[in-house]
């Protein structure tokens, strides 16, 4: 059986989604590369390693030339990790090699057994037959090397003999433009490298022999709780039975509009100008949703939780007792703290793991903020997500315009969403008025007029199709002349 399809030879990283994103961990018997930076995470992630197979029963080692056991063991235990079952073969230098100014060689042109620091670590691993170890890290043994070619050389000899005796061996390098280590990536079976920069760390995977993984960049954050990867999210790992359901707004001119609701498992753009009463149309969705006792989570990257309230109770929409009896969950997200993928992984344990079948994003302007890199994909993956899931996505769209010619969206999303809902500012005779309408909806038929649009004490009032108005969609309709004076709104 090939070892992209056989689990039982695999290994786990110590960490749930990294193994996620080696498609079942790492294989058995192998040897895997660490790269990054000093102060990237390499040792963390070696110590979840270990840590993981000590928690399981099993013999592991881990191997280090710089830091001493003792820092090891402190700072594996500020981060939560218990690190009291690991054994360390701790060839760090003492104060003792530079207070006697002993030379440091670990390899020599002898066999590697004559070596007293290689026979240190030879007779370990013979000792205690460890089932993982892990070496901090090859940059140091190239250091003691006598040249390029003696140092791969023998860290072929090295690496062979730890697998030979049925561990997996994980082990770091500090690869930088001054000293490269390819010739480390080379002789690995994978390689898995961390990028740090003054706010954020990445991880990626850039060989795997013997099975696919998630490739891309996916947020890496060092905690007190030690490391969490939040992994690129890939819709079409991710399918749940689809239901053919309408949600209702409970506005039955809404309604109307769109000839029944909006279908469930549907992505919704509602769109429109600063003001103009989008957040509080998806609240009028999510209000519904609760009554009919459906779970619904509003990611606001641009109101607080007191706004909201405030602005809510001043339209008769009961935010309280929603949030009271859990039907409404409302998360504020600053987007400079957060990643893209960051934002994915909240979404996905709202709907996977507390069951919320309505998810709004309010607003893609502060969510583009959170994305390093290609909005629109992140956006795209978001929204497909949602709905292979069966789940429905409310994301709301501000544009720049206030009057004018009319554009959906300004980025170039219009169609990722199913459905798209529109509010405009109207000018009538001086007096800025707004109005609603449906520009797409995919799955089914929908009006074609426009209607006035209010929001009121009582809530949202809609009136009837403005069928006599011409021009709205440039923001100063005009009358028909069939329509006398007496008549005008």
């Amino acid at each position: 059986m090939s070892d992209i399809n056989n689990k039982s030879n695999r290994v786990s990283s110590g960490i749930e989604e990294l193994d996620s994103i080696l498609k079942g961990g790492l294989i058995d018997q192998r040897g895997y590369l660490i790269r990054g930076g000093p102060g990237a995470g390499k040792t963390t992630l070696g110590m979840h390693f270990l840590c993981d197979g000590a928690n399981k029963g099993e013999n592991v080692l881990f191997i280090t030339l710089g830091e001493s056991s003792a820092d090891l063991t402190s700072n594996a235990k500020s981060i939560g990790l218990d690190a009291s079952k690991v054994n360390f073969l701790d060839l760090s230098p003492s104060s003792d090699f530079f207070a006697g100014e002993k030379s440091y060689d670990l390899f020599t042109e002898a066999e590697m057994d004559r070596d007293p620091i290689t026979k240190k670590i030879t007779d370990e691993v013979t000792k205690i037959k460890p089932k993982r170890i892990f070496l901090d890290s090859t940059s140091h043994l190239r250091y003691l090397s006598i040249n390029a070619h003696q140092f791969r050389k023998q860290l072929i000899s090295f690496i062979r003999f730890l697998l030979e005796q049925g561990s997996i061996v994980l082990y770091t390098s500090e690869g930088s433009p001054s000293m490269p280590d390819d010739d480390v990536m080379y002789l690995s079976d994978g390689v898995i490298n961390i990028t740090s920069t003054y706010s954020d760390r990445s991880i990626h995977v850039s060989k795997f022999r013997g099975s696919s993984f998630i490739k891309g960049e996916h947020t890496l954050r060092l905690t007190n709780k030690g490391a969490k990867i939040y992994p690129i999210l890939i819709p079409n790992d991710h399918q749940r039975e689809q239901e053919d359901m309408v949600a209702s707004s409970g506005v039955e001119e809404i309604d109307s509009l769109l000839h029944g609701g909006l279908e469930v498992g549907t992505t919704t753009l509602i769109t429109g100008p600063a003001g103009v009463g989008k957040s509080t149309l998806a609240l009028q969705f999510a209000k519904k949703a609760a009554q009919n006792n459906k779970r619904c989570v509003l990611f606001s990257f641009e109101e607080s939780i007191d706004s909201i309230l405030y602005r809510s109770k001043n339209i008769n929409v009961p935010i309280e007792s929603m949030l009271e009896k859990g039907n409404l969950v409302i998360i504020p997200v600053e987007p400079l703290l957060y990643t893209a993928n960051e934002i994915s992984s909240m979404v996905r344990n709202e709907v996977e793991k507390n069951k919320a079948e309505t998810i709004i994003i309010d607003g893609i302007s502060g969510y583009r903020l959170s994305v390093r890199g290609d909005v629109n994909a992140h956006l795209r993956a978001l929204f497909k997500y949602v709905t292979n899931m069966n789940a429905s996505l409310i994301a709301i769209n501000e544009t720049e315009n206030i009057t004018g010619n009319f554009k959906a969206t300004e980025i170039g999303i219009s169609y990722m969403a199913d459905n798209i809902i529109f509010l405009r500012y109207l000018e009538i005779r001086g007096e800025l008025k707004k109005a609603i309408g449906v520009l797409k909806k995919r799955l089914g038929n929908f009006e074609r007029f426009l209607r006035e649009f209010a929001i009121t004490s009582n809530g949202i009032v809609v009136g009837k199709p403005l069928t006599m108005l011409r021009g709205i969609l440039e923001g100063v309709p005009r009358w028909s002349k069939e329509l006398e004076d007496d008549e005008i709104l």
